[in-house]
């Protein structure tokens, strides 16, 4: 990482003033188009979830708000995002996986998948409590979802880690879609910095 130039950041003064905020974070939720990439995890054997983790990830790192961090009251930068995501054990609790931002989907899938069987051969909580270079995500399979609130610890504010959220996906007009929650902190970015993140993502699965 490294330090982010505020003083000449054309979002200066939308930085100073929610940083201070007792809680800068806010949350957009929508609903994306996800036929092609479902279709397309059916036709290659790809799963279809780790198909959708790796879309957000590709897509985060291709937008600069989403890889800036609040670190010792600094602004940084990361060059490449990760992504934490929890993973459903038998007893129906949860764990987090961490994956790496790959090439493409075919890799993203056979690389995820051993770390999702190396997590099953030997459960372990393991949340990074101290990483600043990823994303959080999370999957709810069973229900779709309109609105969503994270729990979040006091010193959170001062990291500002994106929080992504995938729901059930449904049918819909003959398509299928799928929530999509995107938390973020006001002071690293706004409301179009999200809404790119939707329009990329959707381009992505228009476009395999």
């Amino acid at each position: 990482m490294k330090e982010f130039d505020v003083k000449n950041w054309y979002r200066k003064s939308q930085y100073q003033f929610f940083k201070t905020y007792e809680d800068p974070f806010f949350n957009i939720t929508s609903n994306l188009d996800v036929t092609n990439l479902y279709n397309y995890c059916k036709e290659n054997k790809l799963s279809f979830s780790l198909a959708c983790i790796f879309i957000a990830v590709k897509c985060v790192n291709q937008i600069e708000e989403f890889k800036l961090r609040i670190y010792n009251n600094k602004v940084v930068k990361f060059n490449k995002i990760s992504i934490g995501s929890t993973v459903l054990n038998e007893d129906n609790t949860f764990s987090f996986c961490y994956f790496n931002a790959e090439k493409s989907l075919e890799i993203f899938d056979k690389r995820g998948k051993k770390v999702i069987e190396d997590h099953q051969n030997g459960i372990d909580f393991n949340p990074a409590l101290n990483a600043l270079d990823l994303v959080h995500c999370s999957t709810l399979p069973w229900i779709s979802f309109t609105g969503f609130k994270h729990a979040r610890k006091g010193d959170e504010g001062q990291k500002g880690i994106p929080k992504l959220v995938f729901g059930k996906f449904f049918n819909e007009g003959g398509r299928k879609k799928i929530a999509f929650s995107v938390e973020v902190h006001h002071a690293l970015m706004d409301g179009y910095h999200v809404a790119l993140l939707f329009e990329k993502m959707e381009d992505y699965i228009q476009n395999l």
